[in-house]
């Protein structure tokens, strides 16, 4: 009597589980920087009303109507 299946199946094969392998990498990455931009989209959507301010800008005061300035004159040049 002769077995009716000579050779392995194709979902044992090397290639096929390279294939699958491969793919399941790129699904898994593509979840993954969709979860990564949908965060960056919900941090920043309060921002982009222009309305609010972010919580670095409260703690600063501002000196000279409203516009933050660099502390340069806390600097010596030599010239």
């Amino acid at each position: 009597a002769v077995s009716a299946q000579t050779e392995a199946p194709f979902y044992e094969e090397w290639w096929f589980l390279l294939v699958m392998a491969l793919s399941s990498l790129i699904l898994i990455l593509l979840v993954v920087f969709a979860l990564v931009l949908h965060g960056q989209s919900k941090k920043y959507k309060n921002c982009s009303t222009g309305k609010t301010i972010s919580n670095v800008e409260e703690s600063v005061t501002l000196d000279n109507g409203g516009f933050t300035a660099l502390e340069l004159n806390s600097r010596h040049l030599n010239i």
